[in-house]
């Protein structure tokens, strides 16, 4: 129940408020907040339809460990902070999750809808999730990719992440480590 982790499910938006908003390109303002375990499911779907379009690039076992069910989801808010980007009607459009063990960081399961794919929606989530971690000491945020998510590397590199060279087994995958080291809390708007 994250032991060894300063940022801890539940806990405030570090020396931020309760939730971020931005008015998107679209006209509508997104909120980015903590998840709770009432937004398991929609967290399960956000994942599910983001990861679709690479389901046939994934092996069986990648693609069950990436699109969480709606149990492994609240697991995971158990032991990691999940973050969730919503629209003024409640629906979650994109997913993050972070943890903290000493000064190093770590981000999983980033995903947005794909109708909301290039409306700052990742911008607003990783923001949160590296000013929180900032806030708590984090000094080195990795997180880890698979190829076939190229617009997500893209996306990663141009927001200071680089390929570390490691590279492990991932259900039969090789899965990519990226890294970036984190001065300060980025403004969040």
């Amino acid at each position: 129940m994250c032991k060894g982790s300063k940022v801890c499910p539940g806990d405030s938006l570090g020396s931020h408020r309760d939730t971020i908003e931005m008015s998107q390109p679209m006209g509508i303002s997104i909120t980015v907040r903590r998840a709770t375990q009432d937004d398991a499911a929609s967290v399960s779907t956000c994942l599910a339809a983001a990861f679709a379009p690479y389901r046939s690039q994934y092996t069986p076992g990648a693609f069950e460990d990436t699109v969480l069910s709606p149990e492994a989801a609240r697991s995971r808010m158990m032991r990691m902070t999940v973050y969730v980007a919503i629209t003024p009607e409640g629906e979650v459009v994109g997913t993050v999750a972070s943890t903290l063990h000493g000064e190093r960081g770590h981000l999983r399961g980033m995903a947005v809808l794909p109708a909301w794919q290039g409306h700052l929606v990742a911008e607003l989530l990783l923001r949160a999730a590296e000013a929180d971690l900032a806030a708590a000491g984090c000094a080195r945020l990795t997180l880890n990719t698979t190829i076939p998510l190229r617009r997500a590397i893209r996306f990663y590199e141009r927001n200071g992440f680089v390929a570390t060279g490691t590279v492990t087994d991932f259900f039969g995958m090789p899965l990519h480590e990226f890294a970036k080291t984190l001065e300060f809390a980025k403004p969040i708007s």
